[in-house]
């Protein structure tokens, strides 16, 4: 059995969409015969997966999480990953060293130092400008090691569509894997119903749900709340459900639809397990996606997807990557676009129905978990075959 050293820096939370990329590349590599060892921050908790073994870091730096993008943080915990990698590839024969995004640099010095081949993995292009001149120049350095290293790496895999654009002049494979929905299998009933009858009012509740990053810039929320005033205004059986956040967070947006005079207008359901989100999903009429920019579908649009709701969505190229008129109502940016966007399907039940029985079909038969297991393992393959060759096998 072939031995991987997988190497992550990102804080690992099923809530994010990173971890759960993360969490299908470490079960498809276990599936698929290979024996893991998976090396990362302490930060969070992922869950066990038969054939891979957790190894992390230690917390020097006393972190409970850490900042989306680069930081200083993320370069000492990246500095702690290379020298963890080091030893254990000169303890174990490892065949592949296999990087995901700040790590894919770490995971090419730890491979070409115990001369195993590596494969850099790029979730998605960061979309957050950084604001201090030091973090700029510090980003501006990274991306630079980092378009060096994927030119350099024996197989580079990206989720997006411009994967190719990103990977110019690279001098092994590059692959495209799209992500899957987090949820593989279907909620139990009757966990959906009870979170229906959590959020219903009556029989005659409309239940909008949108699966929201309360981080800055909050362009999503501000676009979300910008619209429950409008929507409320005409037609009062519409509650809207908001997925995400931490207690802090939630308490603040309440304060802010006080305000409003909307608070009653908005149920905040925390951060839920994956089995519940998934449960909500499908005990919704409608879910929002008020995406603001990205190249490529969040995981939580994947999900909706596969929940088998209709969907409202901004008209943006990360929502158009997975969604078309056939299966989602597309929106222009705008509170007053994206309102009337809801409106329209919680007036027309047969539209809804319609766009999510399309939508459940297209996701169940254009990403599947299985077939991103098989595009894997092809990566897998070429890697094994081209190292042969170079080792005059």
């Amino acid at each position: 059995m072939k031995r991987i050293l997988f190497i992550a820096s990102k804080p690992f939370s099923f809530w994010r969409g990173p971890s759960i990329r993360v969490s299908h590349d470490l079960l498809a590599l276990s599936q698929l015969g290979y024996e893991v060892d998976f090396l990362t921050v302490p930060v969070g908790a992922p869950d066990p997966i038969p054939g891979v073994r957790i190894l992390r870091v230690p917390n020097l730096l006393m972190a409970r999480t850490l900042p989306e993008g680069r930081s200083l943080r993320t370069l000492v915990f990246n500095g702690l990953l290379f020298v963890a990698g080091l030893s254990l590839a000169w303890r174990n024969p490892y065949a592949v060293v296999h990087g995901f995004d700040d790590a894919g640099v770490v995971a090419w010095l730890v491979a070409r130092a115990s001369r195993a081949s590596v494969i850099f993995e790029m979730h998605a292009t960061p979309v957050l400008a950084p604001r201090q001149p030091w973090q700029r120049l510090l980003a501006a350095l990274c991306s630079r090691v980092e378009r060096w290293v994927r030119r350099h790496s024996d197989v580079v895999i990206g989720a997006s569509p411009d994967t190719e654009t990103l990977t110019t002049a690279c001098n092994g494979r590059v692959c495209r894997i799209p992500d899957v929905p987090s949820a593989l299998e279907a909620p139990p009933n009757p966990c959906v119903s009870a979170w229906r009858a959590r959020f219903a009012q009556d029989m005659d509740s409309l239940i909008v749900t949108c699966v929201a990053s309360f981080a800055k810039p909050r362009r999503d929320l501000t676009l979300l709340f910008d619209t429950v005033p409008r929507v409320r205004a005409e037609d009062a059986r519409i509650r809207f459900v908001v997925v995400g956040g931490t207690p802090h967070e939630i308490r603040r947006q309440q304060r802010d639809l006080k305000r409003q005079g909307c608070a009653d207008a908005v149920f905040f359901a925390g951060c839920v397990t994956p089995t519940d989100l998934s449960a909500i999903l499908s005990a919704s009429d409608i879910l929002a996606a008020p995406s603001p920019d990205g190249t490529h579908a969040p995981t939580k649009v994947l999900d909706y997807l596969h929940s088998g709701t209709a969907i409202v969505a901004t008209n943006c190229a990360a929502n158009r990557d997975v969604l078309s008129s056939e299966t989602a109502v597309l929106t222009p940016p705008d509170p007053k676009s994206f309102a009337t966007g809801i409106l329209s399907l919680c007036r027309n039940p047969p539209l809804r129905y319609g766009l999510g029985r399309r939508g459940r079909e297209w996701i169940t038969r254009s990403r599947r978990f299985d077939d991103f297991r098989e595009s894997l393992r092809a990566c897998y393959t070429y890697v094994g075959t081209r190292r042969n060759r170079h080792l005059g096998g």
